[in-house]
């Protein structure tokens, strides 16, 4: 059994424990606030562009569709970008979106295609490092940014976009965590390229006038796709940040929780311990009393 010291040692290092873990849980809420915010604030500019290039999509097709959105006809090589966090002690966060790109690696492999990784989050990459190590092409750490701006996802997506089109990949996945809650994010599977357009999307109803684009759809569109990619990375990276921060705060408010019943089981074991400690120096000090 551990001395009085020993338990009141570990009693004091619980205790550190907990501070930490509130003064943590008190510093994600904080920032869940401004990164729920930002996240909110992106979707409609997201959304928005998806409806326009939507609306241009309508009147393109054939030769003269751009590569982005027409595709290269084939499925055979794919490229599946993992974003999650930079940072750790935020339950399974990081866990949920790695598990749903791997599960569908796992699916692409079975199936013959040949799939390429790039991850974007320090805590991404092992994971997939261990399973998936030699079809890792590149990882960006974006822990050093103060902020996320559409400068931290334009290389990003000139990467992708680069890869598309010197042939090395015909379908582009990005995987991350759309936030839903504070108690609920959601693992999203987004194609990238070719775009998707918007299922149901309508062209604007303009009473009868009509569209006359200088320069052309197509034209915009070349200009419009590149650009949807970054916003699109942007939009993911920010509902990650909002995700990462709520996960934090949930996880460590149940380890300040766990932590205070540790204390409660730990001072009453010490206080047992304590009070027959004593009680047994009483009834040798009375029975040498006797004895004498």
């Amino acid at each position: 059994m551990a001395s009085l010291k020993e338990m009141r040692n570990r009693i004091s290092s619980v205790k550190a424990t907990q501070k930490i873990t509130k003064a943590m849980q008190m510093v994600a809420a904080a920032k869940l606030r401004r990164s729920q915010d930002a996240a909110q604030n992106a979707r409609p500019y997201a959304e928005r562009m998806g409806a326009v290039i939507a609306n241009l999509a309508a009147g393109v097709s054939g030769d003269g569709a751009p590569l982005l959105l027409a595709g290269t006809g084939s499925d055979k090589r794919h490229l599946v970008i993992v974003a999650a966090a930079d940072r750790g002690l935020a339950g399974g966060f990081t866990s949920s979106i790695v598990r749903a790109a791997r599960d569908r690696i796992a699916s692409l492999l079975a199936e013959g295609k040949d799939v390429r990784i790039i991850t974007i989050g320090k805590k991404a990459l092992p994971p997939l490092r261990r399973l998936y190590g030699d079809r890792i092409i590149e990882s960006y750490d974006l822990s050093g940014e103060r902020s996320l701006t559409l400068s931290v996802a334009q290389p990003i997506a000139e990467r992708i976009i680069g890869l598309y089109e010197a042939g090395e990949t015909d379908v582009v996945t990005l995987y991350y965590s759309r936030f839903k809650s504070v108690v609920s994010q959601i693992p999203t599977a987004q194609q990238l390229i070719p775009a998707v357009v918007a299922a149901g999307s309508e062209p604007t109803d303009l009473g009868g006038a009509t569209y006359e684009y200088e320069p052309s759809e197509e034209a915009i569109l070349e200009t419009l796709l590149p650009r949807n990619i970054t916003v699109q990375i942007l939009s993911a990276l920010l509902e990650n940040m909002a995700g990462f921060y709520a996960s934090q705060m949930s996880a460590m408010d149940n380890a300040t929780r766990n932590a205070g019943d540790m204390i409660n089981g730990l001072t009453i074991q010490y206080n047992r311990t304590r009070q027959a400690q004593i009680t047994k120096e009483l009834i040798e000090i009375i029975s040498g009393a006797e004895a004498l």
